[in-house]
């Protein structure tokens, strides 16, 4: 990636970065004109390969997409529901089909049948709400799902639910020396929660130690993974508690500035955090000269954003592509400074961290897996809805306690999204929810939503599914991920026509993926296709043929 280029990107402001120009001259058409990318690569002093390069690579702002009035969730949870050619038909009846484009996934997985149009997002739509809603009659989207701490002390769903609920806290870290609240971060173990487990602690003293006058602390809240909206939870409903945990690790690490990502896909989330944004940049602590200003950057429509480089580059108004590491963002990030990047609920742990100390927090959980963790169960479940569980919590517990059991018959979960773990019905009562117990049976916890793949639901159109998800978001940077996660979906399309795959062909194919991708988008697919592969071998093994 071009540092001159990221130089060149960061003189203007964010609110009037590439990106943002980028979405304004998509807003009336729906795609950035060839005209339009001359313009603003003008202005930029770019090229305009570097503009057309980058719109056309988003969801919302590629021309596929032009002109779409309405668009339909076409993530995993609604398609394991099958919701969605129901509601497709009922729109198509009323707009045509030209005019319904797609979206993954909305965050609405607890109810399914979601839709957007006009800003809004819908879910559990009836014939008469489609009706309603593109008549303009129906003009609230707002969701309810059940929302339960399953500890008595809770760490993510506390009642401070509004800015002046912090000002004591804020006070409180003010008046202390950044080094104690790094030493509070260090004891409390806490990690990351966005995947891949990384120690907080870790980045933030990297961070500290840069002598750089600008460093960033961003957060990446595009919860991308299909079946999860713990995310969203907490950007709704405690956004004030996600811009504290970046107030503090700004403080810690003397960056001043703290950027949002938040996905598209979410209109409801975007508003809410600007609101609760604005109300943090007005606020002037005393007996202090810190001061810490957050930007809200809204999404294109893009999974691969979810990786931390192709976050970065989408912020400065690139192409998302993947960033070979070493450096690490901690040492050459958002505009080539020091940068800290993580996820919505792992800055949203540090409030409970201030207030009560690292001990207590590390008390919380298992020896290696500290803390709690959102959980998010979709329609499937007889009580779906987002639950905060002790790390090492029982899979069982959360499954038939807290979900209260499945709908109808399940053969499997898919835990922590597409790319984490496929797990049958008859392992759940062997798992615990933490990051060891998923590694040492094969799979990954990733961002804890949990999915139910019908009995009735065939194994190997799931992983058509899933390699054609991975071909569909790749960045395309790297050969491994660009073209064998195309390679993939052909063969087992194919397979479902008579034309049996090679075994040993397929494991070499994600064996290239694995150890070939430059980020956990092309090797992280290999998991929950390996999964399958293992614990769903005589379903699957009439589409393959040994050597």
């Amino acid at each position: 990636m071009s540092g001159n280029l990221s130089h060149l990107l960061s003189r203007k402001p964010l609110s009037n970065g590439l990106l943002n120009a980028q979405h304004r001259a998509s807003a009336d058409s729906g795609e950035v004109s060839p005209e339009q990318a001359g313009t603003i690569a003008a202005d930029f002093n770019v090229g305009p390969a570097n503009v057309l390069g980058s719109s056309s690579f988003y969801d919302f702002l590629k021309p596929a997409n032009k002109g779409k009035k309405v668009y339909v969730c076409s993530g995993s949870a609604c398609m394991l529901a099958g919701t969605q050619p129901a509601l497709r038909q009922n729109i198509e009846q009323l707009v045509g089909a030209a005019e319904i484009g797609e979206m993954c996934c909305l965050g609405r997985c607890h109810e399914n049948s979601a839709m957007h149009y006009n800003g809004i997002n819908y879910s559990g739509c009836t014939t008469e709400d489609v009706r309603g809603i593109l008549k303009d009659e129906l003009t609230d989207g707002y969701d309810t799902y059940h929302v339960e701490s399953d500890l008595g002390d809770s760490v993510l769903m506390p009642w401070m639910s509004n800015m002046e609920d912090f000002k004591p806290l804020i006070n409180s870290i003010l008046n202390d020396h950044e080094e104690n609240l790094l030493h509070e971060i260090k004891l409390s173990e806490l990690r990351g929660r966005g995947g891949g487990g990384f120690p907080m602690s870790v980045k933030i003293n990297a961070l500290l130690q840069s002598d750089s006058k600008v460093k960033y602390i961003v957060c990446n809240a595009d919860e991308g993974d299909p079946g999860s909206y713990s995310d969203r939870y907490l950007m709704e409903h405690r956004p004030h508690q996600v811009l504290f945990g970046m107030f503090l690790t700004g403080y810690i690490t003397g960056a001043q500035s703290g950027i949002i990502y938040v996905r598209a896909e979410y209109p409801e989330s975007l508003r809410i955090m600007q609101d609760a944004a604005a109300q943090w940049n007005q606020l002037k602590p005393d007996h202090t000269n810190f001061t810490f200003t957050f930007e809200i950057v809204k999404g294109a429509g893009s999974y691969v954003v979810g990786e931390e480089t192709a976050l970065l580059s989408s912020i400065e108004g690139q192409r998302p592509e993947v960033r070979v590491r070493p450096p690490y963002p901690v040492e050459k990030g958002l505009f080539g400074k020091p940068t800290l990047v993580n996820n919505v609920e792992t800055f949203a742990n540090l409030p409970y961290i201030a207030e009560h100390g690292g001990e207590a927090f590390s008390r919380l959980g298992t020896a290696k897996s500290k803390g709690t963790k959102l959980v998010s169960l979709d329609s499937h479940f007889n009580r779906p809805g987002v639950y905060e569980v002790l790390m090492g919590t029982s899979l069982s517990h959360v499954v038939y306690t807290l979900g209260q059991g499945f709908r109808s018959p399940v053969k499997a979960l898919h835990i922590g999204g597409p790319l984490g773990g496929v797990v049958p019905v008859n392992m759940i009562d062997s798992l615990t929810l933490d990051f060891e117990s998923f590694r040492e049976a094969g799979f990954e916890l990733g961002h804890a939503s949990i999915l139910a793949i019908p009995e009735s639901f065939p194994m190997i159109d799931y992983m058509i599914h899933l390699f054609e998800f991975v071909a569909h978001e790749s960045c395309g940077k790297c050969f491994p991920c660009r073209l064998g996660s195309k390679r993939g979906f052909e063969l087992l399309k194919a397979s479902l026509i008579g034309s049996r795959i090679n075994s040993t062909e397929f494991r070499d194919l994600l064996e290239a993926l694995q150890y070939g991708s430059l980020c956990g988008l092309g090797s992280g697919l290999t998991t929950p296709i390996r999964n399958i592969l293992r614990h769903f071998h005589s379903e699957i093994e009439a589409y393959f043929k040994n050597d």
